[in-house]
């Protein structure tokens, strides 16, 4: 009986580590632009294999067997964006980096939401973090100043030539201005839903940054990260938002605490887009 358990237990480990992966690994996926390329693959796949065996396909099974060896390229290129993030978040961990104070730009950013809001200037600022933004950059203005309220409404007032496209901010500075950024590629989002909201799903949906809009049609505030757009938020409710995801987590919480966030964020229902407090259409550019 010793004996059996002591040759069984390394099986059930295997079992439970590759259960626990694809659990997660479905659960970080889904929502993504990719996911309904895992669903079909998988349906083929799982036909395919039912068909080799039922038919005892011999050269089937051999190709199949050959083709599942090159899987793991196609899963990179597909899912591209998505590993880079996780990758980056991995290290953004507190055993590999040093917190650093963002709490100044944080009321810049909330200073400025609120002065465009009243005016009702339509705004779209990028707050980079662990991931670069290279191609939004080549396609900006190089600003290189530091980041005050003034300066970002000056930046996105309506006749200024670099007013049109998103701001990028790193650290205290603003880096770049006049950025395009990816729009979301998302089937079933509300046609309603203007070219500002869209580039900010999409650059959160392919990096970590997070990006903060501000309507010029109703002065609605707005913030994406991970893919998810969450509209008409208070200021306050923008300030804990900003403050949680980029201010760093203490180092006493170590990589334990990382990993519980995590785990709870990507377990939470994923919605492209939640409205807090709106009452009018959605603008048409903003």
């Amino acid at each position: 009986m010793w004996h059996y358990l002591q040759d069984s237990w390394r099986p059930a480990l295997e079992i439970f580590i590759l259960a626990v992966a694809i659990y997660y690994a479905s659960r970080f996926l889904r929502g993504t632009r990719g996911w309904p390329i895992v669903v079909g693959f998988v349906v083929v796949l799982l036909a395919l294999e039912l068909i080799i065996y039922a038919l005892k396909l011999q050269v089937l099974k051999w190709l199949l067997g050959t083709f599942l060896t090159y899987l793991a390229i196609g899963v990179a290129i597909i899912f591209q964006p998505e590993l880079r993030r996780l990758l980056a978040q991995l290290g953004n961990l507190p055993l590999f980096v040093t917190p650093h104070e963002q709490r100044e730009s944080i009321e810049v950013i909330i200073k400025a939401c609120e002065r465009l809001s009243e005016a009702k200037i339509g705004a779209l600022i990028a707050i980079e973090q662990a991931i670069q933004l290279h191609d939004a950059v080549e396609s900006g203005v190089p600003v290189d100043c530091e980041a005050t309220p003034e300066m970002l409404e000056t930046i996105f007032f309506p006749n200024n030539a670099i007013h049109d496209g998103g701001v990028i901010i790193k650290g205290d500075r603003i880096t770049h201005a006049a950025c395009i950024f990816p729009l979301t590629q998302r089937q079933g989002l509300s046609k309603s839903l203007g070219t500002r909201h869209r580039a900010a799903i999409g650059l959160s949906e392919e990096t970590d940054a997070v990006v903060v809009v501000v309507s010029e049609e109703n002065g609605l505030i707005s913030h994406a990260h991970k893919g998810q757009l969450v509209r008409g938020v208070t200021l306050e409710e923008m300030r804990a938002f900003l403050t949680t995801v980029i201010l760093q987590p203490p180092k006493t919480h170590g990589s334990i605490e990382w990993f519980r966030r995590w785990s709870s964020e990507h377990n939470r229902p994923r919605h492209p887009v939640v409205t807090r407090g709106e009452t009018g259409p959605s603008p048409k550019h903003g």
